[in-house]
């Protein structure tokens, strides 16, 4: 008794949804990421017993909600306005227990451009 075998037939594979496929998924890729340069911020922590010029301190605690400057509480745009870029000043900044790294990052980009100006993240 002899058994019959079927051939199979190979049938080519269309490249043509492949490439509809991949390039659904570059056209996703290209319109969901975003294209913005990212810049440097120098960041500086407090060192432990170094002297320091002769210089004001000026006082920042960053909280989830409001920041405060020598304890008034200052809108994030208005920030860079309570600096006076005539005299040597350190901004030490204190974090709340709930502020972003985001808070952080927008609060010394907003105080970059304050000409003699340094900061330190304290604590």
């Amino acid at each position: 008794m002899a058994l019959e075998t079927r051939k199979r037939r190979h049938r080519r594979l269309s490249m043509t949804s492949l490439i509809d496929v991949i390039f659904l998924l570059l056209l996703f890729f290209m319109l969901t990421s975003t294209f913005s340069k990212y810049a440097e911020i120098e960041l500086t922590t407090a060192a432990a017993g170094g002297s320091q010029a002769q210089r004001s301190i000026r006082f920042i605690k960053l909280e989830r909600d409001r920041i405060l400057i020598d304890g008034t509480e200052v809108a994030p745009d208005a920030v860079a306005a309570r600096f006076d870029g005539r005299t040597d000043q350190l901004a030490l900044i204190s974090l709340g227990g709930r502020a972003t790294s985001q808070q952080l990052i927008d609060l010394l980009t907003a105080l970059e451009p304050v000409s003699r100006l340094s900061t330190q993240v304290i604590g």
